[in-house]
């Protein structure tokens, strides 16, 4: 996640079916791709219009990631998903960490990726399409040491492997809105870096790097070959599935900030932009102009928001006056509905994720009808 979201709020937010024949893994949903004028999402035969309205399911009310209980307790995934699909959510940001999915530099870990296929199986019989965002590293403590040992080019060739394997598992099913190739990677700047990963945030690092040393590149080379790899190694299966990568919106922190990893000299194979947005309060105008740098001629997506440092009424100001431009929004889900956020003793984050919730659930039927 943006670092300045757990900065303000992770305090606060915190072998069953191990194969699965993908070609039958949403057979009830239709496939979604970009238009034709690729300005925006249609699913289907024809040209319906689809409007992302989606959630973070990042962790659950306890800081636990997906693949720290969906063996143990499928019960709560299951039970989580139904409480998605009542906010009126149509995708589901689910984050997968290499450490778990990768058992050497070279061998995928079947038996997670059985679970995932598991997961996506779910997703179809609920009517809700996943967007995977792959190569986290959240947490630390789980991160093999062999990985963190390799090269930038070694390390990319595991990256390219996770792809492949989840790609490979995944591709046949309709299920699948998007694969994202990371969560917010970042480059470093003149100095060499010693740290793949970025500070931590409430026990997590959600930030990467995808090199430590430009060592004579220059940033916009280093990303274009980064993305060029990853995206081949999923295309190697999966020619149908959209790909995106999540981004931090610099242009929000420094006005004169141009996109980087969508730009036209590094984003050609993604198909869509994914960016993540908290205004300020009293910053509405502010997002919505730096939300602009990133019209691109490719369908838009707020692929993270949260009422952190703004009111609800403002964050759905933004959705509202964005909406000539975007075509999805994700907010968060952590595992407790907005009953439970209520309860008998709610403290203040639970009355802001309650009432927020509540918000969301609103607006998101009235923008899918909209659009």
């Amino acid at each position: 996640m943006m670092e300045i979201h757990r900065k303000a709020f992770g305090c606060c937010c915190s072998a069953a079916l191990l194969v699965l024949a993908p070609a039958v893994a949403g057979a009830g949903l239709e496939w979604v791709r970009v238009s034709e004028d690729r300005s925006h999402f249609v699913r289907g035969e024809g040209e319906e219009r689809f409007v992302v309205w989606g959630v973070n399911y990042d962790h659950n009310a306890e800081g636990a990631l997906i693949e720290d209980y969906w063996d143990a307790d499928w019960k709560s995934v299951a039970e989580d998903f139904e409480e998605m699909k009542a906010l009126g959510v149509n995708v589901v940001r689910v984050h997968l960490q290499l450490g778990k999915f990768m058992q050497t530099p070279e061998r995928a870990n079947e038996a997670e990726l059985g679970r995932l296929a598991k997961l996506v199986a779910l997703a179809g019989e609920k009517g809700i399409y996943l967007n995977l965002t792959g190569l986290g590293c959240y947490h630390k403590e789980d991160v093999p040491d062999w990985y963190d040992a390799l090269g930038e080019a070694e390390r990319w060739a595991v990256q390219a492997r996770f792809w492949e394997a989840v790609a490979k598992r995944c591709a046949k099913s309709p299920a699948i809105f998007c694969y994202d190739l990371m969560n917010e990677p970042i480059l470093p700047g003149r100095e060499k870096e010693t740290d793949w990963l970025g500070d931590a945030f409430g026990g997590k690092h959600f930030v990467q790097r995808i090199s430590l040393d430009l060592a004579g590149r220059t940033r916009e080379e280093v990303a274009r070959t980064w993305v060029e790899r990853l995206t081949a190694a999923i295309r190697k299966h999966d020619a149908r599935h959209l790909i995106t990568v999540g981004v931090i919106p610099w242009a929000h922190v420094f006005p004169k900030a141009k996109p980087l990893f969508h730009s036209k000299e590094v984003g050609v194979p993604l198909d869509f932009v994914s960016v993540h947005f908290y205004p300020e309060a009293g910053g509405v105008d502010k997002a919505l102009t730096a939300l602009a740098a990133y019209e691109l001629g490719k369908p838009l997506v707020v692929e993270e928001m949260f009422p952190l440092k703004c009111s609800k009424e403002e964050l759905d100001d933004f959705i509202v006056r964005s909406a000539a431009t975007v075509d999805g929004w994700f907010s968060f889900y952590w595992g407790r509905t907005i009953e439970e956020y209520r309860g008998p003793s709610p403290t203040l984050s639970d009355v802001i994720t309650a009432d927020w919730l509540e918000q969301f659930q609103k607006r998101g039927a009235e923008m899918i009808r909209a659009k």
